[in-house]
């Protein structure tokens, strides 16, 4: 009887908390200039990190107009119209605002340094639904007892890239930051294997309001194959790394806006001073079907997030992407933003070294090979919620796994641009003479590429 009482009082708070909701939209507005900025590039101390600066330095790269923030001279006129902005894109020049009465919208369309708008989000429902309180927050982990160094279920995830020998040569990710920009990171501040774990921040793109480790946990899992730090029980492909951790993902939606905000995402990566991003994520089939687009749109630069991940190389770092898990879905092809230039998508294969069905095909609509490379995407050791390490599947963690082994390799050669060391580790792969659209150029070698890097 109390259950059931319990059920009902859950249900009614649900539908009330429903219908206090009110719906909104997410608008993208399309800027046409910066030219009343009050930043410059020459002083770009101003809006990129120390880090992020020596990191442009090292490789060769210049302070361009993308760099420079949205003109908040623009930004303020367009919310003094009466909606709300969310976040802006200073590579693609966009203001994201929120609004319940789209009239404004034709307002903001008016103004002299707007070209263009488009709707990326309706919502008819909160953004994310009331969840389970986090009450126990103490620390999570450890039921399982494994194996010796690695723990018995990482190793060979580990070893099929040739990894452990590139760590035992002493490069573990020590020095390298990597951002994981991902849906959701349940219980990443109280799992017992992530207290080796060195994270740098946290930033969330979707719901700052919310409490950052409580919602979804499938960034979480990612987050464990690099960053796990614990000997005997489980070790990640870049266990001495920093991590950022940003939330871009809207696990109850699919909309446009999920592309919005993984370019805001990419940005503040670049800006913050990450060397390696992974995100597990990929876009094709929206809620709205008005906004689907066909094969045609896998050419690295109509997809914003893909427009935006196709400039990530030339700002000094290296994205790893997973290909997708549509291989056995009526779309099979790989999904944006795994579509840019410049980047490393990863397919799936199992222990064995064969590729995983579900693993999303290439190429790309103009012909580019991808996948890139692959790495384990079954039978892949990973955090559960509760601390415990389980075996999961997808190219959600055959990125992160490979992901964790770039940033090593960058370790080890820290002379090297991004391009080289993304050259480097798809000429490391065993199937490099023959690549084709199910196994890219095959299974990387990191040691391999690592004694090939030395030859540069």
């Amino acid at each position: 009887m109390k259950q059931l009482l319990t059920s009902i009082l859950l249900a009614i708070s649900m539908q009330a908390f429903s219908q206090a909701f009110t719906p909104y939209y997410k608008y993208r507005v399309y800027l046409t200039d910066k030219k009343q900025t009050e930043f410059s590039i020459h002083h770009p101390e101003a809006f990129l990190s120390q880090k992020a600066l020596e990191r442009r330095k090292r490789q060769g790269i210049k302070i361009d107009e993308t760099d420079i923030p949205v003109c908040e001279t623009y930004v303020n006129q367009i919310r003094d119209l009466g909606v709300k902005v969310a976040h802006t894109s200073k590579w693609n020049n966009t203001v994201v605002v929120s609004c319940t009465d789209t009239t404004v919208i034709s307002r903001i369309a008016q103004l002299p340094f707007v070209s263009g708008t488009r709707r990326v989000a309706h919502y008819t429902k909160p953004t994310r639904q009331p969840g389970p309180e986090r009450k126990d927050r103490v620390a999570k982990g450890f039921g399982l007892t494994e194996g010796v160094s690695y723990g018995t279920m990482a190793f060979d995830q580990i070893n099929q890239l040739n990894g452990v020998a590139l760590h035992g040569a002493g490069f573990r990710g020590q020095g390298m930051t990597i951002a994981v920009i991902d849906g959701g990171f349940f219980n990443a501040d109280v799992i017992r294997g992530f207290e080796n774990t060195k994270i740098l921040g946290t930033k969330d793109f979707v719901d700052p309001k919310e409490d950052f480790y409580a919602t979804g946990s499938h960034g979480m899992m990612v987050l464990s194959c690099m960053g796990a730090n614990i000997p005997n029980y489980m070790i990640g492909t870049a266990p001495e790394a920093s991590y950022w951790l940003i939330m871009s993902e809207d696990g109850d939606s699919e909309q446009l806006i999920e592309e919005d905000n993984w370019s805001a995402a990419i940005e503040f990566a670049d800006s913050v001073g990450a060397d390696v991003v992974n995100t597990s994520l990929g876009y094709y089939d929206f809620d709205n079907k008005a906004d689907n687009l066909g094969h045609e749109s896998l050419d690295g630069k109509t997809h914003i997030c893909s427009k935006s991940a196709s400039m990530v190389a030339s700002k000094g770092m290296i994205l790893c992407c997973s290909a997708g898990n549509s291989g056995n879905d009526p779309w099979k092809k790989i999904t944006a933003p795994a579509d840019a230039f410049d980047v490393l998508t990863i397919g799936a294969v199992d222990p064995s070294g064969s590729r995983v069905s579900f693993s999303s095909q290439g190429n790309t609509a103009d012909g580019r090979i991808k996948p890139d490379v692959m790495a384990t995407g079954l039978l892949s050791a990973v955090y559960d919620t509760t601390g415990n390490t389980t075996y999961s599947a997808g190219t959600s963690f055959a990125s992160p796994i490979l992901c964790g082994m770039v940033a090593c390799l960058w370790q080890a050669l820290p002379n090297l641009n991004a391009y080289q060391i993304m050259e480097l580790v798809r000429k490391s792969s065993n199937r490099v003479d023959n690549p084709d659209e199910l196994y890219g150029y095959g299974i990387p070698d990191f040691f391999k590429a690592y004694t090939i890097g030395l030859t540069y």
